[in-house]
């Protein structure tokens, strides 16, 4: 069967990482993101490494007029369709305090603009019966910390929003899967001096062996499955005194 991974936020460094290797693997790519030139590039590499057709789309969480043209353009495709949510912002807290009308754009990159393209998108899968959903959250979706609250409400929110489709989409047979990354050396995270840091290779390859065992929910590193149990589970007397 024909199968074809469109990309939202296809510029990031994770995405990157997994586009170069569905690409090896002869999948038909859609790249989407709002950097054009950018994403020609990588699409031109995605040709080099072996995809199937590697096609450009004009992608803003921040504005879905478009939406509908899109998922219109992947109607037109053949076989089964898969979709890797990488769309995100993580501002400084302290920038946000200083400018609260910053919260309207973290959430529409994190939360809203994906799950707006991803509601579109879900009957032409359920049509299909078949194909996935990875969608990248965050660790620090699992508890309001100190340092980076709007993110994490942001991430949050995005999480349920995953367990939800994929209580509706499992039905059809769509599996969608919540990636819940520690901190990850990229553009994002350049300059922070963050712990159990890792690499978007890495972090590539647990995705893709995570949609091949149907994860649900997947923690990369696995550490942070353990880190971020403890973390839920202090009480929240102690909890709001601590500086995590």
């Amino acid at each position: 069967m024909n199968s074809s991974w469109i990309i939202l936020g296809a510029t990031s460094g994770i995405a990157r990482a997994v586009i170069r290797k569905l690409a090896a693997q002869g999948h038909a790519m859609f790249l989407a993101g709002r950097n054009i030139s950018e994403l020609e590039a990588i699409a031109a590499d995605c040709r080099l490494r072996g995809a199937r057709m590697a096609e450009v789309m004009s992608f803003d969480a921040r504005d879905a007029s478009n939406y509908g043209q899109l998922i219109a353009r992947l109607r037109d495709e053949e076989g089964e369709l898969n979709c890797a949510v990488f769309t995100g912002s993580m501002p400084d807290q302290e920038v946000i305090d200083a400018n609260p009308n910053m919260i309207e754009g973290v959430l529409a990159d994190n939360l809203t603009g994906p799950a707006t393209f991803l509601t579109m998108f879900a009957p032409l899968m359920e049509e299909r019966g078949c194909g996935a959903i990875a969608g990248v959250g965050s660790v620090a979706g699992d508890r309001g910390r100190l340092g980076n609250y709007v993110y994490g409400a942001a991430k949050a929110g995005f999480a349920t929003y995953l367990s939800g489709l994929r209580n509706r989409l499992g039905r059809s047979g769509v599996h969608v899967m919540t990636i819940k990354p520690g901190p990850v050396d990229t553009p994002m995270t350049y300059g922070m001096k963050l712990p159990l840091m890792t690499t978007p290779d890495a972090v590539a390859e647990d995705i893709l062996n995570g949609l091949k065992r149907k994860t649900n929910v997947l923690y990369t590193r696995k550490i942070w499955r353990l880190v971020m149990g403890i973390i839920r589970v202090i009480p929240e007397p102690i909890f709001k005194k601590m500086s995590i």
